[in-house]
C-alpha cells in the first residue's frame, strides 16, 4: 500500500483547515461567540495534527541502523498518538472549558450577526470536500470493509485520523452552527455555550477512538488473516511440504517481519533444504505486496510437534 493516498488527503485537510480557522478566529473577534472560538481551536488543532502526520511520515522513511535495525516505520505510529493526544487536550477539553464558562457568563452576538453564519456555512462546504478526498483515498484500499471495519483494522494510521477529524469537524460544525443561530434568535447565550460543550464532547471521544486504535498498532499487531493465508500458502511448495507455525508482526503500515518453522524433508542434504528456504522466502514476497523480513527455521514435523517450540 502507497503512503501516497493518505499523502494526498492530509495535504487537503491541512489547507482546508487552515484556511477555516483563519476565518473562524476572524468571526470569533467580531462576534465573541464561544462556539466560534471552540471552531477555531478545533480547525487549529487539525492543522497541527496533520502537520504531525506529514512529519511521522518523513521521518518513517530514515533508512535502518545500527540502533534501530529493523528501521522507523512505526514512528507513524508515534506521530498518530500524539495527534490523539492534541485533539483530546488542545481541542476537546479547551472547548469544554470554554463552554463551561459561556454557561456560567452567558452573552448574546449583538455585533456582525450575520458574520458566524457565514463562516460556518463556508467552513463546512470546505470541510466536505476534504472529507470527500479522505473517503475517496479510503475507498482505493477499503475493499469490502465497513467504514468502521476499516478504522478498527487499517494499517496505516493516517487516512483513519484524516477521516475521523473530518468527519468531527463537519459534526463540530453543525453543532456550532445550531448554538450560534439559537443564540441569536433567542438572545440567550447559553444555546452557544451548548454548541460549543458539544463540540468538546465529540473532540474527547473521537480522541478516544483514535487513541485506543493507535495504541493496538503500537503494540504491534499481526498480518491482516488475508496476508497470513498467502503467506502460508506460498511458503509451501518444492522442499517445504507444510509450514509448521507463523508469526507475523508490523513493523510498519507497509512492513512486516514473518517467522515461520517450515517443514523440510530429513532426506534432504543441508544446500537443498537452504536451496528450498531461498525459494520458499521469494515466493512469500511475491504473494504479499508488502515489505517483508523473512526468517525461516528448517524442521522436522515430528520434532516440531513432539517439543513446545
Amino acid at each position: 500500500m502507497s503512503s501516497h493516498g493518505s499523502n494526498k488527503a492530509i495535504v487537503a485537510a491541512l489547507a482546508a483547515n487552515l484556511g477555516i480557522a483563519v476565518t473562524k478566529f476572524g468571526a470569533y473577534l467580531l462576534t465573541g461567540a464561544s462556539s466560534m472560538l471552540a471552531e477555531a481551536v478545533h480547525s487549529l488543532a487539525d492543522s497541527g495534527n496533520q502537520a504531525l502526520l506529514l512529519l511521522g511520515g518523513k521521518q518513517a522513511r530514515r533508512e535502518a541502523d545500527e540502533r534501530h535495525p529493523f528501521g522507523y516505520g512505526r514512528e507513524r505510529y508515534i506521530y498518530a498518538f500524539i495527534v490523539s493526544i492534541v485533539l483530546f487536550s488542545v481541542g476537546g477539553l479547551f472547548a469544554l472549558y470554554e463552554a463551561f464558562h459561556k454557561w456560567e457568563h452567558p452573552e448574546p452576538i449583538e455585533s456582525w450577526q450575520w458574520v458566524p453564519i457565514v463562516v460556518l456555512l463556508a467552513a463546512i462546504v470546505m470541510e466536505g470536500l476534504s472529507f470527500r478526498t479522505a473517503v475517496k483515498e479510503s475507498n482505493q484500499i477499503r475493499g469490502k470493509q465497513s467504514w468502521v471495519s476499516f478504522v478498527r483494522t487499517a494499517k496505516a494510521p493516517e487516512l483513519p485520523v484524516v477521516l475521523l477529524e473530518d468527519f468531527g469537524a463537519l459534526i463540530g460544525l453543525v453543532l456550532a452552527l445550531g448554538g450560534v443561530s439559537m443564540t441569536l434568535v433567542t438572545d440567550d447565550g447559553r444555546w452557544d455555550a451548548a454548541g460549543t460543550a458539544g463540540i468538546g464532547i465529540l473532540l474527547v471521544l473521537i480522541a478516544i477512538v483514535l487513541a485506543l486504535e493507535t495504541k493496538s498498532l503500537l503494540l504491534g499487531e499481526s498480518a491482516t488473516k488475508a496476508h497470513v493465508a498467502a503467506l502460508e500458502g506460498a511458503l509451501v511448495g518444492p522442499g517445504v511440504p507444510s509450514v509448521i507455525h507463523l508469526k507475523t508482526l508490523h513493523l510498519g503500515p507497509e512492513e512486516l517481519l514473518v517467522a515461520a518453522k517450515v517443514e523440510v524433508d530429513v532426506r534432504e542434504s543441508a544446500a537443498e533444504i537452504a536451496d528450498a528456504i531461498d525459494e520458499a522466502e521469494a515466493r512469500a514476497r511475491a504473494a504479499v505486496p508488502l515489505t517483508l523480513r523473512i526468517y525461516l527455521e528448517p524442521d522436522l514435523r515430528d520434532a516440531a510437534t513432539s517439543s513446545d517450540a
